[in-house]
């Protein structure tokens, strides 16, 4: 089982550290947003799952796979969150009231 763990930390830490990678060289935002799925869709959750094969059977173990999991779901949905928002203001940070900086105040 050490084995296992050891394998799936490894490719855990190997998605995370090429999705860092891409980050790094990508240029655009959109291509940066694409860079950062393959972190919370495989890395972390791999990195979890090679945590609680080495913690055994317990709480901590289900604590671990519960995080994993939860990273896998949300980290899709909050990307397409993300990216959606670009669209919507066309790439600009929203300013300090919370508004876009073309819209009127309301």
């Amino acid at each position: 089982m050490h084995v296992l763990a050891l394998a799936l930390l490894w490719s855990g830490a190997a998605a995370l550290l090429l999705s860092a990678a891409a980050l790094a060289v990508l240029p655009t935002a959109y291509g940066r947003l694409h860079a950062l799925a393959p972190a919370t869709s495989l890395g972390l959750p791999l990195v979890c799952l090679g945590l609680a094969v080495d913690a055994g059977a317990g709480r901590a173990a289900v604590k671990l796979l519960f995080i994993g999991a939860l990273t896998a779901v949300s980290g899709p949905v909050i990307t397409v969150v993300i990216g959606r928002t670009m669209i919507r203001t066309g790439g600009r940070a929203p300013d300090a009231t919370g508004t876009d900086e073309g819209d009127p105040p309301a």
